[in-house]
């Protein structure tokens, strides 16, 4: 998970250009899914969720080409963030799914 804070101001073309280079992340054959959330309580705050098959796999993404230019795209909209992986240990449906 990603956690990014965006320039004052920038977050509707942060989104927009987040939309369009997506699929740099998404056609890796190992990725399974992103998800890009706002959160509600911190103004600028962005969450990307990235779901890949394993760690190596998206480690090997990360140091590639294909990684260096979709962050690129996306640095001029960003003024921090962190990163943190982990994996799931457990998930309960819940009873709208």
């Amino acid at each position: 998970m990603l956690r990014m804070q965006i320039k004052p101001g920038m977050g509707p073309d942060f989104e927009r250009v987040w939309k369009e280079v997506g699929d740099s992340v998404t056609a890796h054959p190992a990725n399974l899914g992103q998800w890009l959330s706002r959160s509600l309580q911190e103004e600028d705050i962005y969450y990307i969720v990235s779901d890949w098959l394993d760690e190596p796999r998206f480690r090997e993404f990360e140091t590639g080409e294909g990684h260096l230019a979709h962050r690129q795209k996306l640095h001029p909209y960003r003024s921090g963030g962190s990163m943190t992986t982990m994996s799931v240990v457990a998930s309960l449906p819940g009873a709208a799914a």
